[in-house]
């Protein structure tokens, strides 16, 4: 039997927490600006463990990123470390 979950977002334009208890991040909408980015998704807090990055092209062209199988488990909170670009974190 797969896992379910109701899913949830939350949109980061700079730095913070996504989301402030234990879940798992499904996929994200990036928005880049004209500059190239970074986001860093990370478990406890702006200097917690580093689950998932991806770098952003500097074309402000949107895209999606889906996370396979049951997604990313974050144990203590979802912070988006974001530069350049806005993000919706899709969690559940």
């Amino acid at each position: 039997m797969t896992m379910q979950t109701d899913v949830m977002t939350a949109i980061v334009t700079t730095s913070g927490t996504a989301y402030a208890a234990r879940t798992r991040v499904r996929g994200l909408l990036v928005v880049p600006t004209t500059s190239a980015g970074l986001i860093v998704l990370r478990d406890g807090g702006s200097g917690g463990t580093a689950l998932f990055s991806i770098a952003t092209a500097a074309n402000g062209e949107p895209f999606s990123v889906v996370i396979p199988a049951n997604g990313v488990l974050f144990e203590t909170d979802v912070y988006a470390a974001v530069s350049n670009a806005a993000v919706t974190v899709f969690y559940g």
